[in-house]
């Protein structure tokens, strides 16, 4: 018997510089977690602009200093992919706003997360979007989305055993 796997999507703006960065290092946890055919990850943009095009070179610099993969290619979040998702992970509060504007029900909408809201120390729940400043904001995006990370795979770990998939 198959089942169906918990499906976690992350989205900023454009999908060149949060979102695929915060993908890769979600990827890396649920791998090292054992969770990788059960859960799938990957990310999307609120805007189309960037469609098509890689991650921005110093998200790739960020990742692949950090020992994570990087490849990518940037998609614009569709409405209809609520009822194949499990968790939409904004980056931030626009976003959360926006994707939740999105949601075709109530239920959908709840699926819609801030990332930073599964990071106990954090005072800010938004992720800063680091694309008009210079490599420090890459850099200080990668710490806030590895410092996420565990919590997100926690409440990823229970929807999963809520399922009885794991």
């Amino acid at each position: 018997m198959t089942t169906t796997p918990f499906r976690v999507c992350f989205v900023c703006t454009g999908n060149i510089c949060r979102s695929p960065m915060a993908e890769h290092v979600f990827r890396r946890h649920v791998e090292e977690a054992g969770l990788d055919g059960i859960v799938e990850v990957d990310s999307a943009g609120t805007d189309g602009w960037h469609e098509g095009d890689g991650a921005d070179p110093r998200t790739v610099r960020v990742l692949q200093e950090g020992g994570y993969t990087s490849a990518h290619t940037a998609r614009r979040f569709q409405r209809d992919w609520f009822d194949r998702l499990d968790l939409v992970i904004a980056l931030d509060s626009g976003h959360l706003r926006t994707l939740r504007r999105l949601a075709p029900t109530p239920r959908d909408a709840d699926k819609v997360r801030l990332l930073r809201s599964y990071d106990p120390a954090a005072d800010d729940l938004d992720v800063p979007d680091p694309y008009y400043g210079s490599m420090d904001g890459f850099e200080e995006c990668l710490k806030m989305v590895e410092a996420a990370s565990d919590g997100l795979l926690d409440a990823v770990r229970e929807g999963v055993e809520g399922r009885g998939t794991a």
